[in-house]
């Protein structure tokens, strides 16, 4: 059965949809049947991958409105192990049309509940909200991955999603875990992304991954053609960070952090 690990943190601009994107790919290039989830109503991921808005008709909105199976949706990207859910531009109602529904937290799991045994690991990336999209990318998840930037205001965000999580924990999924925080868009040449590892690793001992993300050009070219940084430019400093990551992910799902 797959680990579910939700990617998220509320602010934007962390390097969340990139992480999701070349986690994903580093797990499958490791042998592991990967899925990833496009929760985010931008569909930033799904394009991404090549797949720009208005290529695609069906998404995620269509399964959890019940008018499409996971199957009819699911594509295949590369490497082949590699599969996403994507998201369509439908996806920014289903904040308002759930609330009304009944077991509205627990829709992405109900659809997630048939992948399960499909695949090795399931990503999920979440809004850059707390809102009732990523309230059920939580509640479908085992694990919360937490991309953290690199910046001056880093650790307050990062404080209001642990107090989510909690929630969460005590109301809704009792066996959620924080698999830990990855530091993104690292500057080893400044001060401030020095002294920012540093407050993060002592404000959360033993929550912090080793590998760090740098600020990384071809990381941030990567998608506008439609590519993954491995299939992109698998010798830079991105993919090798990501690959690190990936490896690290797999030897921690089976302990993994708690609160």
């Amino acid at each position: 059965m797959s680990q579910i690990i939700a990617i998220a943190n509320q602010k934007g601009g962390v390097g969340k949809t990139t992480t999701a994107v070349n986690l994903g790919a580093a797990l499958a290039n490791l042998g592991k049947k990967t899925l990833l989830v496009d929760l985010d109503p931008q569909s930033n991921a799904t394009s991404g991958l090549g797949y720009p808005p208005g290529r695609i008709i069906n998404g995620l909105y269509q399964v959890l409105a019940g008018t499409k199976n996971p199957q009819e949706v699911i594509l295949k990207l590369r490497p082949e192990n590699y599969h996403l859910f994507p998201a369509t531009r439908d996806l920014a109602g289903a904040n308002i049309e759930l609330v009304n529904e009944p077991n509205r937290e627990y829709k992405l799991h109900q659809a997630l509940s048939s992948q399960r045994e499909r695949y090795d690991y399931i990503l999920i990336d979440c809004p850059p909200s707390l809102g009732l999209l990523t309230i059920n990318g939580l509640v479908a998840a085992d694990l919360v991955l937490i991309p953290v930037q690199c910046e001056y205001y880093a650790l307050e965000g990062l404080s209001q999603l642990v107090e989510t999580i909690e929630l969460v924990q005590h109301h809704l999924q009792n066996n959620l875990d924080i698999l830990g925080a990855v530091l993104t868009m690292y500057e080893r040449r400044t001060l401030l992304g020095r002294g920012v590892v540093k407050e993060i690793q002592g404000n959360f001992p033993g929550r912090v991954f080793e590998s760090i993300i740098p600020r990384n050009v071809r990381l941030a070219e990567a998608p506008s053609y439609g590519r993954n940084i491995f299939e992109f430019d698998s010798s830079s400093k991105g993919a090798r960070a990501y690959q690190n990551l990936a490896q690290e992910v797999i030897s921690v799902t089976e302990k993994p952090f708690t609160i």
